[in-house]
């Protein structure tokens, strides 16, 4: 997989083509404990195609995050096969509807797929960058993410519009990779740490929860809440195999151990 690029076109570039791979692969793959096995229930995973769980690259569950209520306006941020899209369709019912926006042609096509699959008429996946959403202002009641804005190379404009498409008391329900911490102690600077790390992984990008909370702030969020679910292992910064040539040395790796997290985020517009 490649490591961090240089510029914020670049790192969208990435991005993309990583999940356009993923969506392709999904057709002939069965979800495991490295994509969602591990993350939603069985009755879950019950619910929606297979093809939409195997392009699962989430973090965490936010529909389980969210508390939806029925008739609720959904929108999922980096929607990909759909996954939290139909689940959260099935908790707001029929008078309810959810968005999915994803940027990526190969997984909107797999999204679209597999709600005519399922039948389902209370969802619509839009295309479009989580920086500059297409939906009008006060337009939806609860946003979702599962490891997107980890993602985004403008983490506060993607902030900014999630705020600006929630009508007042709305509520943001994300699962996401997060630092614990900082990596200011370390042998080596925080730049090269990130350049040696993952993007497309969801690694390389991953906020401090100091700097979650700022920008969760200055977009206007309240009652902003991050609870630490998973801490990382060195398995999950580097597999076995990646080890021997891994740019960061052993230590630092190991130091790392712990610090990033996969987070449920949760916060509120206020009236």
């Amino acid at each position: 997989m490649n490591h961090l690029p240089n510029t914020p076109e670049s790192i969208k570039e990435n991005v993309r083509a990583y999940y356009g791979a993923r969506a392709q692969q999904a057709e002939q793959s069965c979800c495991g404990d490295e994509c969602c096995g591990s993350l939603y229930s069985p009755e879950e995973l019950a619910l929606v195609p297979p093809e939409a769980a195997s392009s699962s690259l989430g973090c965490g569950n936010p529909t389980a995050l969210a508390g939806l209520q029925p008739g609720e306006v959904v929108l999922d941020l980096g929607s990909g096969g759909g996954l939290d899209v139909f689940l959260a369709a099935q908790r707001v019912g029929p008078q309810g509807f959810v968005y999915g926006v994803d940027m990526t042609d190969e997984m909107l096509a797999l999204a679209r797929r597999n709600a005519a699959r399922l039948g389902i008429q209370n969802v619509e996946f839009r295309k479009g960058d989580i920086e500059d959403l297409p939906l009008p202002d006060a337009s939806v009641d609860v946003i979702l993410s599962n490891c997107v804005i980890n993602l985004s190379p403008h983490k506060d404009q993607t902030l900014n519009e999630a705020f600006r498409v929630l009508r007042p008391g709305g509520r943001l329900a994300i699962s996401d990779i997060v630092i614990d911490g900082d990596l200011a102690d370390l042998p080596v600077s925080e730049a090269e740490i990130r350049q040696a790390l993952s993007w497309a992984g969801c690694i390389a990008g991953a906020l401090t929860m100091d700097q979650y909370r700022q920008l969760l702030d200055a977009a206007g969020f309240q009652e902003i809440e991050i609870q630490v679910q998973h801490r990382y292992t060195l398995a999950d910064l580097a597999p076995q195999e990646e080890l021997a040539t891994h740019p960061l040395p052993r230590p630092v790796l190991e130091a790392l151990v712990g610090r990033f997290t996969s987070s449920a985020i949760t916060a509120r517009r206020p009236l």
